[in-house]
C-alpha cells in the first residue's frame, strides 16, 4: 500500500522548486502588468485587454502555487525582494518597450516558465514520487503554453 503522505524531505523539494516557480509567475505578472498599463499604438486596446486577460489567468495561478506551497507545510514567500532572489526572470525597470517588444518579450518569459516547469514535472514525478504536484504544475504549463502562442501569433507578419 502507498503511502499517504510524502517524506519530509521531498515535500521540502517540491516546496523549493514551487518557490522558484510562484517567484517567476509574480515577476511576469508584474511586467504583464506594467504592459497593460503602458501599452500604446495602433494595437493599444486590443492588447490593452490581451495583457489584462493574462495578468489575470496570472494573479489566479499565483494564488494556486501559494496555496500548494503552503500545503507541503511550508511558508510562502510574499515580498518582490524575495521574488527577485528566488526567480529567474529578470525586470526592465524604467524600460518601456514598443507593442512587439512587450510581446516578444512576455512570449519570450512564459517560454522559460514553460521550460522550468517541464522540468519541475519531471522532478516531481520521477525523483519524489508526486504526481499530484506533476499534474498541478501540468494544468499550469497548458496555460503558458496557450498565452506564448497567443504571443507569438501577433509577431507572424
Amino acid at each position: 500500500m502507498a503511502k499517504a503522505t510524502l517524506p519530509q524531505k521531498d515535500k521540502k523539494a517540491i516546496s523549493d522548486m514551487l518557490v522558484g516557480i510562484l517567484s517567476d509567475a509574480v515577476i511576469l505578472y508584474t511586467k504583464t502588468r506594467k504592459f497593460h498599463w503602458n501599452v500604446s499604438g495602433p494595437s493599444f486596446m486590443e492588447l490593452h485587454k490581451l495583457f489584462e486577460d493574462q495578468y489575470g489567468q496570472l494573479e489566479t495561478a499565483i494564488d494556486e502555487i501559494a496555496e500548494k506551497i503552503n500545503k507541503m507545510g511550508f511558508n510562502t514567500p510574499g515580498t518582490m525582494a524575495e521574488f527577485l532572489q528566488f526567480g529567474s526572470l529578470k525586470e526592465a525597470p524604467g524600460k518601456y518597450p514598443d507593442q512587439i517588444a512587450m510581446i516578444r518579450e512576455l512570449q519570450d518569459d512564459h517560454e522559460k516558465v514553460i521550460a522550468t516547469l517541464r522540468a519541475a514535472i519531471k522532478s516531481s514525478d520521477e525523483q519524489h514520487n508526486d504526481a499530484l504536484t506533476a499534474d498541478f504544475l501540468t494544468d499550469l504549463a497548458r496555460q503558458h503554453e496557450t498565452i506564448s502562442w497567443t504571443l507569438r501569433r501577433y509577431q507572424k507578419q
